[in-house]
């Protein structure tokens, strides 16, 4: 703490008086930290313009692969037909006659109250004749069906409730189902090893009294252009026909007594709005560059200019221009406002969806390459400068944080000059009122004495 004898001699309030010297010394120190705090204000503007350019880049990057932003619609005359259409896909309009659906290999077994079998040993055998031998831990259902799951031979099995025999004790059935659906699913269970297997003296659990196989395991068919002599057969494990055409996946779920008719066709509408987005989100970069470039003039008496964050900075001038430049620049001599995408005289960045979708029907790849060039070009701009190494942009986030870095060193080094400052003064306020008290001391004392002697020398004098 600070020594503080405010007026006890002199009478002075030598705490404001410090203090208004302090604030004086202080000036050019807070000058310093005015200015520190207007760049970190700049450095959050730029980083922020910054990050946003970066995303624009990412998004312009994304569009240029093949069919990124492509959009189509899709359509079947019957239920259970689903078309779906990728990034990648072309229209197309076609025929197709559903001859199955998919299967799952499906079996339950004869009714048991406890397993045969003891051992209860059985051997899995798969479509593509593959074995597996395996024996559950008890004569129950229940663990015969936990023997098979555990197997991971790819069929699933669950007991389930089948009444009670004629004592009265419950009886289960094995359902047996295969994991995958299709012809390659099938399965046989029967109840022995794998050596009676080979000799026929094991029982096929589907062909036991009782027993019964719901569903065996099938794939898909469909024929293309039935009736003609291009037709075609393709079948499917699953039911999905991937790629059936370029880029366009159809599931059959059903089969259908008829030809059903299947479509994509672009959607000019979707595809407008996903290439609008990216444009829109261009656009309002530049505008927010514009507002922060923009100054205040005064209208007033009194009032003053004020600048905008980005007034005067020629990186972000030149970042402004070289997006300008990206989006309306011909591409190939074609130029972007062909398909909607126009700057006007005041600079501002629009995108016509109504043009840009007469464009799109006229000649889909025309614009599909125009707007693929204007997002190369936009992708190159982010690059040059938000990369984070050697981007323009970034360097002059660098260069103003390495600015503000030495004016907090320099604040920091007034910081110490002002505290031994306001040592200096409290010390010498202090060292004013001791010697005044010394002062005052010595008056009294000189005061006294000469009243003392005063009434002596007038006696002696009469």
């Amino acid at each position: 703490m600070g020594i503080a004898l405010d007026g006890l001699v002199s009478g002075l309030n030598t705490t404001e008086l410090i203090k208004s010297l302090m604030d004086v010394n202080a000036i050019p120190r807070n000058l310093l930290k005015s200015k520190m705090t207007d760049k970190g204000v700049i450095i959050s503007n730029l980083q922020s313009l910054n990050s946003s350019l970066q995303d624009v880049g990412t998004k312009a990057a994304a569009a240029l692969e093949p069919g990124a932003l492509s959009r189509f619609t899709t359509s079947s005359s019957a239920s259970g037909i689903t078309v779906s259409a990728g990034k990648d896909a072309d229209p197309v309009s076609a025929e197709i006659v559903v001859d199955a659906v998919a299967q799952r290999h499906s079996v339950v077994s004869a009714a048991y109250a406890s397993w045969p079998d003891d051992p209860p040993t059985l051997t899995l055998q798969n479509s593509a004749g593959e074995r597996m031998q395996i024996t559950a831990t008890s004569s129950s259902p229940q663990d015969v069906a936990k023997a098979i799951n555990a197997a991971g031979f790819g069929i699933t099995a669950r007991a389930v409730s089948a009444g009670a025999d004629a004592a009265g004790d419950p009886l289960y059935r094995l359902q047996l189902t295969a994991a995958e659906a299709g012809a390659e699913g099938a399965f046989r269970v029967d109840r022995g090893d794998i050596a009676s297997v080979d000799a026929g003296t094991s029982i096929d659990l589907a062909t036991e009294g009782g027993a019964a196989t719901i569903t065996t395991g099938a794939d898909a068919q469909i024929r293309l252009w039935a009736g003609t002599t291009a037709e075609q057969i393709i079948t499917s494990p699953s039911g999905t026909f991937t790629d059936l055409f370029t880029g366009v996946d159809v599931t059959v779920t059903a089969k259908p007594a008829d030809p059903v008719t299947i479509g994509v066709a672009r959607d000019s509408s979707a595809q407008a709005k996903a290439h609008g987005d990216l444009i829109s989100q261009i656009a309002s970069l530049l505008t927010r560059i514009d507002n922060g470039s923009t100054a205040t003039v005064p209208t007033g008496v009194g009032e003053t200019t004020t600048l905008g964050v980005f007034t005067g900075d020629s990186t972000v001038r030149a970042l402004r221009l070289a997006l300008s430049d990206a989006v309306q620049h011909p591409v190939d001599g074609i130029s972007p406002s062909s398909i909607g995408i126009s700057v006007d005289r005041h600079g501002v960045l629009s995108f016509d969806q109504a043009r840009y979708s007469a464009a799109l029907a006229e000649d889909p790849a025309q614009v599909a390459r125009v707007f693929a060039g204007v997002a190369e070009r936009v992708q190159n701009v982010s690059e040059t400068y938000s990369d984070k190494h050697e981007g323009l942009l970034t360097a002059r986030i660098t260069g103003q944080q390495k600015e503000v870095d030495g004016l907090g060193d320099q604040i920091e080094r007034w910081d110490v000059r002002l505290a031994q400052r306001k040592a200096t003064l409290e010390r010498t306020y202090a060292q004013l009122e001791v010697q005044l008290s010394r002062m005052q001391s010595q008056s009294s004392y000189l005061t006294s004495q000469l009243a003392a002697l005063t009434p002596s020398q007038n006696g002696s004098g009469s």
